[in-house]
């Protein structure tokens, strides 16, 4: 009896924590934090050969989220007034989200995490 009932609290358990992770196989996303010093746009180069543009993000602003393939992705954003856009190779990966990021000081990073 008490193999029975263990057997079948381990069945419970396996069977939720199967169930209760959100993310499954869900294209990768991103979007742009601009907290740059004038208005941003961005093309994004996705792994299957499309572009995309994110125009006119004000500063001080965060844009939608956008979904992707997964796969080698360039990020080329260009901040109002500065001299030379900057271009960020990102790596994509399914059940992720990045958020790229420009500071005060119009540096441009990427910041991965991953969904719950």
């Amino acid at each position: 009896m008490k193999q029975i009932l263990f057997l079948s609290s381990l069945v419970i358990c396996i069977l939720t924590a199967s169930c209760n992770k959100p993310c499954k196989n869900e294209q990768p996303r991103a979007r742009i934090v601009n907290n740059g010093t004038d208005k941003a746009s961005v093309q994004i180069k996705t792994s299957g050969g499309s572009t995309e543009n994110i125009n006119n993000i004000e500063s001080g602003q965060v844009s939608a989220w956008s979904s992707f393939a997964s796969g080698n992705t360039e990020f080329t954003v260009a901040v109002q007034g500065m001299p030379n856009d900057t271009m960020i190779p990102v790596v994509m990966v399914d059940c992720w989200e990045y958020e790229i990021i420009i500071d005060a000081a119009n540096q441009v990073s990427s910041l991965p995490a991953e969904r719950d």
